[in-house]
């Protein structure tokens, strides 16, 4: 931007601020007043400095209040932190007993929050689990610590119990992972080659944050076989909920099963990878599993057709639809809406086609549909009913 000089300001100056003529009536007679330019800009002037004056008395008044606050608030911070800390350790030293008895009473809340959710926890050991009964070892180191240090044995009490509740939530695990399996051999498929699928298909990453139990940074043994039990756990259960166990429409009827049959259209032998359900042009079809849709659009012979990964090596095809309902890369549960029934690609009549892939193989879904249902329901009730025995 030029520089102005001193003329063309104080020309600029006196076109902001030209003499200026007011006329006043008063008592019938009018009065001129005169007021110069340069009269305007000295109190023009001093009005900006006033002004300027008063917000760096009001900046200063709120700076001062909002440090005043800052230290104030940190001052209470500090004196509750000193407060608690204060009257923690006045309670460790006043009662040691009581300090345990607290301890003892919230590992008591912990473990019937646990069992309201999942039963009461086994307690004897069973061969292939991972974790023994140590309750006899604990009472012995129980006695040994109240002998040694008597003032200590409350909290020896709480320890040997922790320690039961973590092996009782290990034999849960491993129980519920055994009766997984069981079901999964029930259906014809392998569980190892399941659980390898699914502990390969998730994409994961993120900060490092070990695990430690103790102070200086290790895992207590029983704590990491717990860990372990949970996530085989954790992968059967995921495992169990990706198979086909819902029938994916309302059918009039099964019009042509798996396997081979005369082909409907050419006539011939020919081989049926899947089940027809013959149904009302429109009728909804739903998800037999949860999974994620893979594939939304059209195959060759299949017409309009979706299909779901179940994230274990196994995938659901529905076909011959009339319009879709959902969108590839959608997460689906057991009886969502996912399209329906139509008579598009190679058929005679409004119907689904449903199939049921493993390792892109076809299997005869039969099974899946007829007896997955109650073998999973079995699998699911067997590890309460045995932990309720106990």
């Amino acid at each position: 931007m030029p520089k102005l000089s001193r003329a063309a300001l104080e020309a600029r100056l006196r076109r902001l601020f030209p003499d200026r003529e007011f006329f006043m009536r008063s008592e019938g007679q009018v009065r001129f007043i005169r007021i110069s330019g340069k009269l305007q800009l000295r109190v023009a002037a001093l009005g900006v400095v006033l002004a300027l004056a008063w917000l760096g008395t009001m900046a200063t008044v709120a700076t001062s209040s909002l440090v005043a606050g800052w230290h104030h608030s940190d001052l209470l911070d500090r004196e509750a932190k000193v407060a608690s800390a204060e009257s923690r350790v006045a309670a460790y030293r006043a009662d040691l007993g009581k300090v345990a008895d607290d301890l003892q009473r919230r590992q008591a809340f912990i473990a019937k929050m646990v069992e309201a959710h999942l039963g009461d926890l086994p307690t004897d050991a069973r061969a292939g689990e991972t974790v023994s009964n140590s309750s006899g070892e604990a009472g012995k180191t129980v006695d040994k610590v109240s002998a040694a240090l008597p003032e200590a044995a409350p909290l020896a009490r709480i320890e040997a119990r922790q320690l039961a509740f973590v092996e009782g939530l290990t034999r849960l695990a491993d129980r519920r992972s055994a009766a997984a399996e069981a079901a999964m051999r029930k259906l014809g498929l392998n569980p190892a080659r399941m659980m390898a699928a699914l502990d390969d298909a998730g994409a994961m990453g993120g900060p490092l944050e070990r695990l430690a139990t103790s102070a200086d940074g290790s895992l207590d043994p029983r704590f990491r076989r717990l860990g372990l039990s949970l996530a085989r756990m954790d992968l059967l259960q995921r495992g169990l909920e990706g198979i086909p166990q819902s029938l994916p429409a309302s059918f009039q009827y099964i019009s042509s099963g798996f396997g081979y049959r005369t082909d409907p259209i050419e006539g011939g032998a020919a081989f049926h990878p899947g089940l027809d359900f013959k149904g009302p042009l429109g009728a909804p079809i739903y998800a037999a599993a949860r999974g994620t849709v893979s594939f939304v659009g059209q195959k060759s012979g299949y017409g309009n057709c979706v299909e779901i990964d179940h994230g274990n090596g196994l995938v659901t095809r529905y076909a011959h639809m009339s319009r879709f309902r959902t969108r590839i890369g959608t997460a689906v549960r057991v009886g969502d809406l996912i399209g329906a029934i139509g008579s598009t690609g190679r058929s005679t009549g409004p119907h689904l086609h449903f199939e049921v892939r493993i390792n892109d193989q076809p299997v005869n879904p039969r099974p899946f549909l007829e007896v997955a249902p109650h073998v999973l329901k079995e699998a699911r009730g067997s590890v309460s009913r045995t932990a309720g025995e106990q």
